[in-house]
């Protein structure tokens, strides 16, 4: 399997086109009117608080507040993170809990009884918490990170429990919890990496997820992205300390450093950019992150045709933003994004066969299944996705249509989940949505049709 990546620059954008076998796979893309905040760690002020909806306004310092979940918010805050790092012996969530819920009054001022006039049971129950006690106080600082951009009329949503993803490893700070990603299936190496996890002395607190990209890796390798990782989370702290909210403390990397981190990986041959001057800040980003091994594979395509027209990219990308997909066999699938819902629908088209009406359905959708999680991924849609396949009466046909789409997912970045067919031939899925469509960064609604995409006769 041939895997390539494409960056081309322009003057305001930057894009990201994965090839594999020659095929479009995957698509990136960065616009300068349009900075993604995803990932980025702010030191806001709480604006507001509403527990009718179970969550606070934040201001970060953008045009519309965050919004972070009550239950989202449990987490220590700023210079308390230093406290628990300095009293390993209790639990960290109890600690987090006991600092950020303050006390009720009557906790406070219990009047002094002997032990031996208190009952055995009373001296061996925890203190009990108000249950209406809210984590959050108006006008509290408090250190979040983005965890979904802006969409529509909403800010964007916000979360205490940071991370910070390298190459192999994401580092949680104020997480008390390591795992290894489930994609990493074999036993032995879910148990060599363990090991190496039980290795990490330089960390007071928190905790690490095992990426997949770290199977087959070194030790030494992995120690060397977590220790980066745990320096980095200090600088954060530092900086914190300094400013004042609302405050930027830390800005995720742009598309090109993301495309290092995440997708350069040992089954990509070339990585080729059209920009000289990113170039060289590619391979020394290459370099320092991962090794003088891979600087070869990345090179510089100097033109004069674009990047995209001379790997027969351009046309590909044009086809994302058009409703209809033509497949092979002359079926084809229509995709339509709604406000609410992203609908999918299969039709046969000039398909022919001369078997059985349920043979010819099953054919057309094993070949619409693998396209429609492709076309979700080029697209980034998300949300919620209903999927209409041809109709179907075998339930093992009906069977490996899903295990068909579920496979063409299993690639996906973003999470998903699919079930079953329904009684009503319908697939309903989700698709983890952190920012905007494709389409919505490259067109808005035409003002005289307001988006219906239809001439009016009269």
């Amino acid at each position: 399997m041939a895997k390539e990546i494409l960056i081309q620059v322009a003057q305001d954008e930057r894009r990201v086109a994965v090839l594999v076998d020659g095929k479009l796979d995957d698509f990136y893309i960065e616009l300068d009117r349009h900075q993604s905040m995803l990932g980025n760690i702010y030191k806001g002020k709480v604006e507001s608080i509403l527990p009718s909806i179970n969550g606070a306004f934040v201001n970060i310092g953008q045009e519309k507040n965050g919004f972070l979940y009550l239950t989202d918010a449990d987490n220590p805050f700023l210079n308390d993170i230093e406290k628990i790092e300095e009293e390993p012996k209790q639990s960290v969530p109890q600690k987090i809990l006991n600092m950020i819920l303050p006390k009720p009054a009557a906790e406070q001022a219990v009047p002094a009884v002997s032990p031996s006039q208190a009952p055995q049971a009373n001296r061996n129950r925890p203190p009990q918490k108000d249950k209406n006690e809210l984590p959050l106080k108006k006008d509290q600082e408090v250190l979040v990170q983005v965890v979904k951009d802006p969409f529509g009329t909403k800010g964007a949503r916000l979360t205490t429990h940071i991370s910070l993803a390298g190459r192999f490893v994401v580092y949680m700070p104020v997480d008390k919890h390591s795992g290894i990603s489930k994609k990493i299936e074999k036993p032995e190496e879910r148990q060599r990496l363990r090991d190496i996890l039980k290795t990490f002395t330089f960390s007071k607190s928190g905790g690490f997820i095992v990426r997949t990209a770290s199977m087959e890796q070194g030790e030494k390798e992995i120690f060397r992205d977590s220790k980066f990782l745990v320096n980095k989370w200090q600088e954060i702290r530092e900086l914190s300390r300094k400013k004042q909210p609302p405050a930027l403390i830390y800005e995720e990397g742009s598309l090109i450093w993301k495309v290092i981190r995440d997708l350069l990986k040992d089954d990509v041959q070339h990585v080729i950019i059209d920009s000289k001057d990113e170039f060289v800040k590619m391979r020394k980003f290459a370099q320092n992150l991962i090794g003088s091994e891979v600087i070869e594979k990345i090179q510089y395509h100097p033109g004069p045709q674009t990047l995209f027209e001379a790997k027969n990219v351009a046309r590909e990308l044009d086809k994302i933003y058009e409703p209809k997909v033509y497949l092979k066999s002359g079926a084809y699938v229509v995709i339509e994004p709604t406000e609410g819902v992203t609908v999918v629908d299969v039709n046969s088209g000039r398909f022919k066969s001369r078997g059985t009406p349920e043979d010819a359905a099953f054919a057309v959708n094993m070949e619409a299944a693998p396209e429609i999680a492709r076309q979700l991924r080029l697209r980034d849609l998300g949300g919620i996705i209903v999927i209409d396949f041809i109709d179907m009466n075998r339930e093992e046909h009906k069977r490996k249509v899903v295990n068909a789409l579920r496979e063409g997912l299993a690639k996906d970045h973003a999470k998903t989940e699919v079930n079953r067919i329904s009684q009503l031939g319908l697939v309903e899925m989700t698709r983890a949505r952190t920012g905007k469509t494709i389409e919505s960064l490259e067109f808005h609604s035409c003002p005289y049709c307001e988006g219906r995409g239809k001439v009016k006769i009269n």
